[in-house]
């Protein structure tokens, strides 16, 4: 048995709802002759991947769903092994280089060298080139970018690549001109609520609206989660009333946790406090990127409207100095710092406010 998220996850491009213009686009692109390297880019949740999917179907077929997992093994320069996980199918191929680290380049290197150099046996089909998807492209190394943008160069003919990511301004430029950039906004509330609807009658499942309502709400647009969460909320309550109480997950809960200190219970005192609990976030394994947003977005939800643009400033300040320096932690706590000031200027009336911070 699947998650409803799996389960339900549009197979092609006309069972699509949301975002038509672009389905229309990826329509064109996989008609056209000359199919070009593309970056597709987004927030979570927003239908990145299921899109890249339904595009691979309309270039393939249906063969390109049937896939198989394998570990690739990779040997660096001093001999210690890399293995890396490999999403396939007949035409395609997907991998996460970040997953091994510093050591991307030479995946990278080596694993598109191999599959460029093994050409389409499948002369049925109308494209003879096999597509290779990189998921999380811009937390690539640099290193491992001007590696990509040379196998870019050469291997032309027999690949064509697919990059997949949230922000491509991380990505370098030479890679950019290289590749027709496709974004994919996250869906509207409304979107979400009506695909909720869609499931919840899919499954046989009373689905107040008001519920929807509240679950659309809580997920920041991030479409995945709202379903996750609609299908949690069935499994534990069976049947959704509209006084229902949404339940968040733990690492939210600290995140509200933190936010409520920051911008309800403003006092630097609360500092050593917040400093245990983005130890704990950290120790999660949630991405120290993520949990500057995550905490931005918790934040200025209880903000002021005059200062939310302030906050916003100091949250992509400090989200840059998280990708380009080290130790994360000292550039999330210089953030919750700067957002406790500038909430505590305005409570207190203030152009400028002291605080004591050992």
């Amino acid at each position: 048995m699947s998650l409803w998220v799996d389960e339900y996850r549009p197979k092609s491009l006309e069972e699509l709802t949301y975002h038509s213009d672009l389905t229309k686009r990826l329509k064109i692109l996989a008609s056209s002759e000359d199919f070009p390297h593309l970056l597709v880019y987004g927030p979570s949740g927003a239908g990145k991947k299921t899109r890249i999917s339904c595009l691979l179907r309309e270039l393939f077929g249906e063969g390109v769903q049937k896939l198989k997992t394998d570990i690739q093994t990779f040997t660096n320069s001093s001999s210690r092994k890399i293995d890396i996980t490999v999403v396939s199918s007949k035409y395609h191929l997907e991998i996460t280089p970040n997953e091994v680290g510093f050591s991307d380049r030479l995946v990278v290197q080596e694993f598109l060298k191999d599959v460029a150099q093994t050409k389409q046996v499948d002369l049925s089909i109308k494209h003879d080139f096999k597509v290779v998807i990189i998921h999380e492209a811009d937390l690539l190394t640099r290193e491992s970018q001007a590696a990509l943008r040379r196998t870019m160069e050469l291997y032309m003919s027999n690949v064509r690549l697919i990059l997949c990511c949230k922000s491509p301004s991380k990505i370098i430029d030479p890679i950019r001109s290289r590749c027709l950039l496709i974004r994919v906004p996250a869906p509207t509330i409304d979107e979400i609520i009506t695909i909720l609807i869609n499931i919840a009658k899919k499954t046989n499942v009373n689905l107040p609206l008001k519920v929807a309502k509240l679950i659309a709400d809580q997920s920041n647009r991030d479409l995945r989660k709202a379903i996750l969460s609609f299908e949690s909320l069935y499994m534990e309550y069976d049947v959704l009333k509209d006084n229902i109480r949404y339940r968040f997950t733990d690492w939210e809960e600290i995140i509200n946790d933190i936010a409520n200190k920051i911008s309800l219970h403003y006092n630097p005192e609360n500092l050593e406090n917040i400093r245990d609990l983005l130890y704990e976030l950290l120790n999660t394994y949630i991405l120290p990127s993520n949990l500057i947003k995550y905490l931005f977005l918790a934040i200025v939800r209880r903000a002021d409207e005059s200062v939310k643009f302030e906050i916003l400033e100091k949250a992509a300040e400090f989200e840059h100095r998280i990708v380009t320096g080290s130790k994360a932690l000292i550039h999330i706590e210089a953030f919750v710092i700067n957002a406790m000031y500038i909430i505590g200027r305005y409570k207190n009336g203030l152009g400028t406010i002291s605080m004591d911070i050992d």
